[in-house]
């Protein structure tokens, strides 16, 4: 198959991973496995400042699909989704029972919800919004084990992001030509690839000006697979759309670019992953720094916020599929 045939060919398989901001990585990790019952997976450092926090969080092996990211910076403002930002991470569930069953879990802790038929919303404690779906698709599941939440109800990955964009039919127009996303009839569109899928949809922005900070979405990384990322590249150059090199981000490769609504676009790979250094059953335990930093160890440990072990003392069981 020629590379010109690939190129026409290519599928991204969904969402990736979204990377948010946090101000205060403590309180980040607590709701994240306490409340919704992810997996920290991986403590590492922003490698363009390695002075502080990129936590993943996921399913039980860190897989593509399921993986929210923050950055902390300690004590940063709380920031507030404008025009040129994505403003919501879709989660697909099980069932409406499942739907019922978040409902329930998000009044114990006393968080702010709006729940329906067809979802339940709500907003982590600096402002990001989260919405739960049910969705009959074939993606497999992609489940965290928590002690307090039955496998039947825990998250399984994504199924989307809403935006705000500055220009909608030109975001629309590289989504589609570029892309290769598919209307489904509502106004959402879908980038589906041979194994999963993932939506974005688009919202009036508000009247107030952007402004990053904590609670907000830093950028949206899109999953494709190792052999056809290269491929991505040069489709990307072949479109005209201005973007990084490929970059090695130790667990993935990525290439960054700004669609024309404003929003950070990211492509990344799904290998090696986060397992390829430390085993599954010790994933998020340590500080996992890329080789080029390890000689700087000692330095970036101590500028970082002591964070504990959020399954310290847990029953052991064996990781939900």
């Amino acid at each position: 198959m020629s590379a010109e045939h690939n190129l026409q060919d290519l599928r991204l398989e969904g969402i990736n991973h979204v990377t948010a901001i946090t101000g205060d990585a403590p309180l980040n990790v607590d709701f994240y496995t306490r409340v919704l019952g992810l997996r920290l997976v991986t403590k590492t450092v922003n490698q363009d400042d390695p002075t502080v926090y990129h936590l993943f969080f996921a399913d039980e092996e860190g897989s593509p699909g399921a993986d929210l990211t923050f950055f902390e910076y300690p004590g940063a403002a709380r920031g507030r989704a404008g025009a040129g930002m994505a403003h919501r991470v879709i989660w697909r569930v099980g069932s409406s029972d499942s739907l019922a069953f978040w409902a329930e879990r998000l009044a114990e802790f006393e968080i702010g919800r709006a729940a329906d038929q067809s979802s339940v919303r709500f907003a982590d404690p600096e402002g990001l919004e989260h919405e739960l779906r049910v969705e009959d698709v074939p993606d497999v599941p992609l489940r965290a084990f928590h002690p307090e939440i039955p496998a039947e109800h825990a998250l399984l990955g994504f199924a989307g992001v809403r935006t705000y964009s500055l220009r909608e039919d030109a975001s629309r127009a590289l989504l589609e030509q570029v892309l290769a996303a598919q209307s489904n009839g509502n106004g959402t569109l879908e980038l589906r690839g041979a194994r999963r899928g993932g939506t974005i949809a688009f919202d009036a922005p508000p009247d107030e000006r952007a402004r990053p900070g904590a609670g907000t979405i830093h950028h949206v990384a899109w999953g494709t697979t190792v052999a056809e990322h290269p491929l991505w590249h040069e489709r990307l150059q072949a479109a005209g759309v201005a973007s990084t090199p490929i970059i090695d981000r130790h667990f993935f490769h990525s290439i960054y670019f700004r669609e024309p609504g404003g929003v950070l676009y990211e492509i990344a790979d799904d290998g090696p992953g986060f397992a390829h250094d430390v085993p599954v059953s010790e994933l998020g335990r340590q500080v996992v720094l890329p080789p080029w930093l390890e000689s700087r160890r000692a330095d970036i440990e101590a500028s970082l916020t002591p964070l504990p072990d959020p399954r310290a003392g847990w029953p052991t069981a064996d990781a939900p599929h």
